[in-house]
């Protein structure tokens, strides 16, 4: 039986662990090309290992997603490898240093937020879109997380950024709706990644998170399965959706 996104080219961005990984490795079990996109060369390279030694086909390229030529670069590099692009995640993403009240959130770490996590993901759809456009149609998926749907004391910059994209998926959802190209969302409510790992460790934190609807953490492959059938065949009618992927957290 062919996989949901068979002989389909993909692009994860942030690939080198936690949801990027999970996603690439989906992708790939699917039948999908993979290309690997992140700062962290050695991560990204073992998640090209990861698909590889199955039989998969994957590259890994080093991209600032803040970074205009970078992310031009990446594209070009796509086309030249595989002659297409059909999927996109754009999933880099990162927490920020730390948490602060509004007032007293630094500059420095708003702008770092802001140029990753919302910045990096228009500079991505910028060429990305283009690209699809030309080849008759493709599909993006953007991460999200429920903290664009709601806000959360002391990460300003992180809700902003992430509200953020789920206007931006839902603008270009829109205006490429017409032209073969689907654009959606996922929101993940608290997954278990390196990113998480040191928030998931304070008793106060796991305390909430057993007090919420499912009573657990998500798996990275659980947001990575709702990310592949957004991008397939299966989802056809599907664009400008938040789907959120979080035990029910935002259902309350």
């Amino acid at each position: 039986m062919a996989g949901r996104v068979e002989g389909k080219v993909a692009l994860v961005t942030g690939g080198a662990s936690g949801i990027g990984r999970a996603t690439a490795l989906t992708f790939a079990r699917e039948g999908a090309r993979l290309v690997i996109a992140d700062m962290n060369e050695e991560g990204g390279q073992q998640t090209v290992h990861m698909i590889t030694e199955k039989g998969g086909e994957a590259i890994f390229l080093q991209v600032d997603v803040t970074s205009t030529s970078a992310v031009e670069a990446m594209l070009s590099k796509t086309v030249e490898t595989y002659g297409r692009l059909d999927c996109a995640h754009n999933n880099a993403g990162i927490a920020g240093g730390g948490r602060a009240l509004t007032a007293e959130y630094p500059e420095e770490w708003w702008h770092q937020v802001i140029a990753v996590n919302l910045t990096g993901v228009w500079l991505c759809m910028k060429y990305e879109i283009p690209q699809m456009l030309s080849q008759g149609g493709g599909t993006i998926v953007n991460t999200a997380s429920t903290a664009g749907l709601i806000g959360s004391r002391g990460i300003s910059a992180y809700v902003a950024s992430k509200h953020g994209v789920v206007g931006l998926t839902k603008t270009a959802a829109l205006e490429y709706a017409q032209q073969g190209i689907r654009v959606n969302c996922v929101c993940p409510g608290y997954i278990q990644t390196p990113m998480t790992e040191r928030a998931m460790s304070d008793p106060a934190l796991q305390a909430q998170i057993t007090a919420r609807p499912m009573g657990r953490v998500g798996a990275s492959e659980e947001v990575a399965e709702a990310v592949v059938w957004l991008c397939s065949a299966a989802a056809s009618f599907v664009t400008g959706h938040t789907m959120t992927v979080d035990g029910g957290y935002v259902a309350q």
